[in-house]
């Protein structure tokens, strides 16, 4: 790098959360946005006059050919997500993609082959590893406090139409088993050990969509510990992820960056970290694995196990 600062491109930063890591980097010292990309050249200027960033291109290629860029996160679409991996780190840049990696296995694998023939950074963004609550129960677990038996997750959402975060409509259709369970696969893995048993079924096809709207997914751990995942797009509220974490000691219950105990009661964990947003603490730890030039947590080679999983999921499905 030729300045003191990470200096960073954000592609996709009109959408929800090229927004949420527009937020995030603007908290870190450490970084600094050079290039803000999005679909057409009003919505890029849009966001960086909103956010005070100089520069605003339409597309990837044209943040890659620029020189004052040596990072990219990406915050596109989920077809896109390994081709434009293997884009930047081809280029000579480091990447951070937006969860899920890949929606196959044969495209997670090309990516972390990519990964691994580069000497870039190269991180998925899977927020869970970084939320204050699931940290919390990640200390416990690495102390050896607490030890998971059971995970019970609700994902859900109501999305019968081509609806964002931010319902607005979106160009491409999101997916249960490669985006949303993706998050849970990879949690429970990280905090109970290598899956090594998964089942999963599905409810019936939306006939515009093509989606399964309904899913269920069963894993085992090498520990012994299992997890049940439900997931909807059928939900009429509350919208979101739930985790009830089920251990020999104690019992927690997560919603995004807040913890509670069995009994619902908020549990303070403002000292976990530097920020009580997790999207921002996934964002530092891109930023420092770049300084310190070392593995981040969250690199593809350590989250590829849960594509592993998917890919074996999405073949019980077919």
């Amino acid at each position: 790098m030729t300045s003191d600062k990470v200096r960073i491109a954000v592609v996709g930063a009109s959408g929800a959360f090229g927004k949420k890591h527009l937020d995030g980097l603007a908290n870190i010292e450490d970084a600094v946005v050079t290039v803000v990309s999005a679909t057409s050249p009003e919505k890029a200027q849009a966001v960086a006059d909103e956010y005070g960033i100089a520069n605003a291109v339409v597309g990837l290629d044209a943040v890659l050919e620029r020189d004052d860029v040596d990072a990219v996160i990406l915050a596109t679409p989920t077809q896109l997500h390994a081709s434009q991996t293997q884009a930047v780190l081809a280029a000579g840049k480091h990447v951070q993609v937006e969860i899920p990696l890949a929606d196959s296995i044969a495209d997670a694998e090309a990516t972390l082959a990519a990964a691994e023939a580069s000497d870039k950074v190269a991180m998925v963004g899977h927020t869970r590893r970084f939320n204050p609550s699931h940290q919390f129960v990640h200390n416990r677990i690495a102390a050896g406090e607490f030890n998971v038996q059971q995970m019970d997750v609700q994902t859900y959402f109501f999305r019968r139409t081509n609806t964002n975060a931010k319902g607005e409509a979106r160009s491409w259709t999101d997916h249960l088993l490669w985006h949303h369970a993706a998050h849970t696969v990879d949690l429970f893995a990280y905090q109970a050990g290598k899956i090594v048993e998964a089942n999963a079924i599905q409810g019936p096809i939306h006939p515009e969509l093509g989606i399964a709207m309904d899913m269920s997914i069963q894993l085992k751990s090498e520990t012994g510990a299992i997890c049940t995942l439900s997931l909807s797009f059928n939900n009429e509220g509350p919208f979101g992820a739930f985790f009830r974490y089920i251990g020999d000691t104690d019992t927690y219950i997560a919603r995004y960056d807040d913890l509670y105990n069995g009994r619902d009661e908020q549990i303070d964990v403002s000292d976990v970290a530097v920020s009580m947003n997790g999207i921002e603490l996934q964002d530092r730890e891109f930023v420092a694995a770049i300084r310190e030039g070392r593995e981040p947590n969250s690199s593809i080679r350590k989250v590829f196990d849960c594509y592993r999983v998917l890919g074996e999921l999405e073949e019980q499905l077919a």
